[in-house]
């Protein structure tokens, strides 16, 4: 079971037959919809931070459920723009949780997101990975031998196509890393 995928036919699901992830595996805790789906819109788009406390505790559980195991976790960068806009990164505010309880530690500077793109939730598969690539860099202390046979959890509240996953993970195998994972709270159907 590669990228967590509720609906697997012989070892694999369909998605991923004709599209696999570029990543050493993605678990999800759900499937994105009610009342889950509601919870990450208002922690995403309307200030509601109180969520990232139960919201984080699920990633923690879906980390342990899976016998995950990381050096670090990677929150999803956001660009500079889009933070400053939102005031805060749902991502960071979700691995911080997830990594009290995992006992792993949160490393927000790892990876940086060097170039704004538009929303992904807007566009279809093909934009997606258009829209994401090589927004993603490995920030300079990183990118020199450190993440040499480390195993990396990147934290994000929801996978549609996996194209920012696979644009943040990347650089991280450019830089080395033995393995990068996805944790996400949520995947649609």
């Amino acid at each position: 079971m590669h990228c967590g995928s509720l609906h697997i036919q012989n070892g694999i699901c369909r998605e991923c037959t004709y599209h696999p992830l570029h990543l050493s595996g993605l678990r999800t805790a759900s499937v994105y919809q009610e009342p889950l789906r509601s919870c990450i819109h208002a922690l995403k788009y309307e200030g509601n931070t109180r969520l990232a406390e139960p919201l984080g505790l699920l990633l923690a559980h879906t980390y342990i459920v899976h016998a995950l195991q990381a050096d670090v976790l990677v929150p999803m960068p956001l660009h500079t723009d889009r933070q400053r806009e939102r005031g805060y990164n749902q991502g960071q505010l979700l691995a911080e949780v997830c990594a009290k309880h995992v006992q792993v530690p949160v490393n927000s500077a790892l990876v940086l997101r060097h170039r704004a793109t538009v929303a992904q939730a807007s566009l279809k598969a093909a934009e997606r990975q258009q829209n994401v690539a090589g927004a993603f860099v490995c920030a300079p202390a990183y990118a020199t031998g450190a993440l040499v046979g480390r195993t990396i959890v990147i934290i994000d509240d929801i996978c549609t196509t996996g194209a920012t996953l696979e644009a943040c993970a990347a650089p991280l195998f450019a830089a080395g890393a033995r393995a990068v994972w996805g944790l996400v709270l949520a995947r649609p159907m």
